[in-house]
């Protein structure tokens, strides 16, 4: 069962006449990688939050953000004119030094930012909404989780497809490499031919062949590649999950076969399957980063 990394979840809670919204993203990163943006009265909650997020995704880039609403005479609002002021000059500053254009609608934007707008009853958290609001949370991972496993479902297809490509193509070198043996001994034998008359050893001559077309070889690398191959799909079937790492490893063991099979080749067909191997596999490779 693969996890991906990418995942989005939302849930809404309302507690103590405020409506809150709880969003979290994940996107691919090796390690766990949480930001916040959480309303001031509920930084007390920061780290219980944090740790019932770690609990769950394990890893990957996420954001999670906590917006509050107040229902009609919840509380007296302000706009916090000195905070918008300075997110203003801040990011007319930054416009300036990065050579921006201005916002288009100063109002939306300045609105929407952290603490522009105050309430009455924007300190008055009572230990039910701050439940409604870590239950939120876990609802909210749940959803991101859910939305993981089905697109894990969507790389095990794609997983799939890849390496039985791969295993197509391997499988068509076959008739080639009987084939290039075949060049490469009437290669050596039209090459004598040319030689001036001359005495030789003919079981040496013979000995010396095999040595050459058993430099050539490529019987050992390709059982590798078929047991990477099976390895591969092995692996990402396993009923738990986390297995983007070794799904990595098994892709450079795979490409390594790959490469050596292509140096030993010296055959125009079966270098073009080559790269078809290695093109199916670079697919392989961006989509495994994705993997948790």
């Amino acid at each position: 069962m693969l996890l991906s990394m990418t995942g989005f979840g939302k849930s809404t809670a309302t507690a103590n006449n405020k409506t809150i919204t709880v969003e979290i993203k994940s996107l691919n990163s090796k390690q766990l990688d949480l930001n916040t943006r959480i309303s001031s009265m509920y930084r007390d909650l920061e780290l219980e939050l944090r740790n019932i997020i770690a609990s769950k995704i394990e890893r990957g880039k996420a954001d999670l953000s906590i917006n509050v609403e107040y229902t009609s005479g919840a509380g007296n609002s302000k706009l916090n004119f000195d905070v918008m002021k300075s997110y203003k000059e801040q990011i007319e500053q930054l416009d300036k030094e990065l050579n921006l254009p201005e916002p288009s609608d100063w109002q939306s934007l300045l609105l929407h930012l952290p603490e522009a707008v105050s309430s009455d009853a924007t300190q008055d958290v009572t230990e039910e909404e701050k439940d409604a609001v870590k239950r939120a949370v876990e609802e909210a991972t749940d959803a991101l989780m859910k939305y993981r496993r089905a697109e894990g479902e969507k790389l095990e297809v794609f997983f799939l497809e890849r390496i039985e490509k791969i295993a197509e193509f391997l499988k068509q070198t076959e008739p080639l490499e009987q084939e290039r043996v075949e060049k490469v001994k009437a290669k050596i034998e039209e090459g004598l031919k040319k030689l001036p008359a001359a005495d030789f050893d003919q079981g040496r001559l013979e000995q010396e062949m095999i040595y050459y077309i058993e430099k050539l070889d490529v019987s050992e690398e390709k059982q590798r590649l078929t047991q990477h191959l099976n390895y591969f799909i092995e692996t990402f079937r396993q009923p738990k999950p986390g297995q983007g790492k070794k799904l990595g490893f098994i892709t450079q063991e795979m490409g390594r076969e790959i490469n050596t099979f292509g140096s030993k080749s010296n055959h125009a067909g079966l270098q073009r399957l080559v790269v078809m191997m290695k093109d199916e596999l670079e697919q392989i490779k961006e989509q495994v980063l994705n993997v948790m």
